[in-house]
């Protein structure tokens, strides 16, 4: 089965949109000469705020149109754990995957408009604030997070049409206790875009090797014993009964 464009466009548009907006934010956080550093001093009130407002911009793609389209993934992780637990083909997660890339690139340009601010902290690269090891074990640890409690709400009843609220306290909570680690990606398309901006690449691996890590671990878990009646019935973080292409749900694993 072919995939349809629209959705490969629909995620290319909704991780373009999360790099353009979440690292705007990150950018007047931080950068250098934004008035917010000297309004809010406190780093670590920044680095809350910065989470929560980032994990806000994923949300509100998610319960969007473009949402609706697509499903709202914008995180090759997000579409690496559906593929793995069966309720993506093959052919879907690649494209998913290529457009999720092609996204982060396209929305970290337009921060160029940002000029020396952003330059300032490297347009938002995900940089390691110490050794690659550390910065694995919090990517990792960061996104067993978020695939764990992504997984759970969507495979509880109750909780599932409350998914897109859990992104902005979660990030929140891990921008603020680990972005001084690997300044929190969990999303390999967030860390590739400001890298082909800014130029820097050190310790790119590590914005792969993290993610994917504990994405797998995640899905480990969630086969424990009291767990795996928490089924994830669609590759959907909103939107769930709404899949014009019918490409989603258990019997697309052979696509």
């Amino acid at each position: 089965m072919k995939v349809p464009w629209v959705l490969l466009l629909s995620e290319l548009v909704g991780t373009a949109l999360l790099l353009a907006v979440g690292l705007s934010v990150v950018i007047f956080d931080f950068g250098a000469g934004s008035p917010l550093v000297k309004w809010l001093p406190s780093l670590g009130a920044r680095r809350l705020l910065t989470g929560f407002l980032f994990g806000a911009t994923g949300g509100l793609i998610a319960v969007s149109p473009v949402g609706k389209l697509s499903g709202a993934h914008i995180n090759p992780v997000v579409t690496t754990a559906f593929w793995l637990k069966g309720k993506m083909g093959n052919r879907h997660a690649l494209g998913y995957v290529l457009a999720q890339l092609g996204g982060g690139i396209l929305g970290s340009l337009p921060l160029l408009l940002w000029g020396g601010i952003g330059r300032s902290v490297e347009y938002g690269a995900t940089l390691p604030g110490c050794g690659g090891l550390a910065a694995v074990a919090g990517e990792t640890a960061t996104t067993f997070a978020l695939i764990a409690g992504l997984f759970t709400f969507l495979g509880h009843r109750r909780l599932r049409s409350f998914t897109p609220l859990l992104f902005p306290f979660l990030y929140a909570v891990m921008v603020y206790m680990e972005a001084p680690l690997s300044g929190t990606s969990t999303n390999p398309a967030r860390s590739l875009g400001p890298a082909v901006v800014s130029g820097v690449w050190r310790a790119w691996w590590v914005y792969w090797v993290g993610p994917m890590l504990g994405t797998v671990l995640a899905l480990t878990a969630h086969r424990l014993p009291g767990l795996r009646r928490l089924e994830v019935e669609v590759a959907k973080l909103y939107h769930f009964e709404h899949d014009p292409y019918k490409v989603f749900g258990k019997t697309t694993r052979s696509v």
